[in-house]
């Protein structure tokens, strides 16, 4: 894999990442987006019905905006927007002064806040169980995310956990779930340093025999009802 530089543009650091991939990249790549392809609209099929109750309940919760978007960093430093069920009320930014300083403390250190107020009852549920991130699956369908790869990160954390060693992180696909995921969740935080182990660990050995144990790590954890998918990041702004 070939790095290539990192530049800034009116304040904005852009990334990008020349690969040169051997033979036994190239088919696990093919296979797994094969896979991504295949497994998504299998899953948004069946998963169709409930997709479609937790929007209503969404809605009646909280009327306004069903979906939430928020921009993300992707493969090469691609920017896109990531899709998840709405989880907070709709005037959240204006309610940031219901946070305590230490969950201020956690927001900036740690991208997510526990137990933060602005979070409807529904998007509660919706956390707790995962089912937020359903959406996500559209985002694997356009190419976007992969079902299994890092965490998708905002533009600051690559800055501030990753700047020496984003354009590694930046060679594969985010995902809807990985390692870090599967096997710490908050168990491993950024100040420790060892979620940004995990999630290197990830892309330097990925492969379909890691990514089938991620994946059935992840079913197992959401079958014993354990919060596999993190507590989202991007919370300053919700709308």
């Amino acid at each position: 894999m070939i790095a290539g530089n990192k530049t800034t543009v009116n304040g904005s650091m852009n990334y990008y990442v020349q690969e040169s991939p051997s033979l036994k990249r190239r088919c696990y790549a093919f296979v797994k987006r094969a896979f991504d392809i295949v497994a998504s609209a299998a899953a948004l099929i069946i998963l169709s019905p409930i997709m479609l109750i937790a929007a209503i309940l969404v809605y009646v919760d909280d009327p306004g905006k069903v979906f939430y978007g928020h921009v993300r960093i992707g493969k090469n430093g691609k920017p896109f927007k990531m899709w998840k069920f709405r989880s907070m009320y709709m005037n959240a930014d204006k309610m940031i002064d219901l946070l305590t300083p230490e969950q201020a403390k956690q927001y900036y250190t740690e991208f997510k806040i526990d137990n933060d107020p602005r979070i409807t009852k529904i998007g509660n549920f919706l956390r707790k169980t995962s089912l937020d991130e359903l959406p996500q699956l559209f985002n694997v369908l356009c190419n976007d995310m992969s079902l299994v790869g890092p965490r998708p990160l905002i533009e600051s954390e690559i800055q501030t956990y990753y700047d020496d060693t984003h354009d590694v992180l930046l060679a594969v696909k985010p995902g809807v779930t990985g390692y870090w995921q599967a096997y710490a969740r908050n168990n491993a935080t950024y100040q420790s340093g060892e979620r940004q182990k995990m999630e290197m660990y990830y892309v330097r050995n990925a492969s379909l025999w890691l990514d089938i144990k991620i994946l059935f790590m992840t079913v197992f954890k959401g079958l014993r009802n354990e919060e596999v998918l993190p507590v989202s990041e991007e919370k300053k702004k919700e709308k």
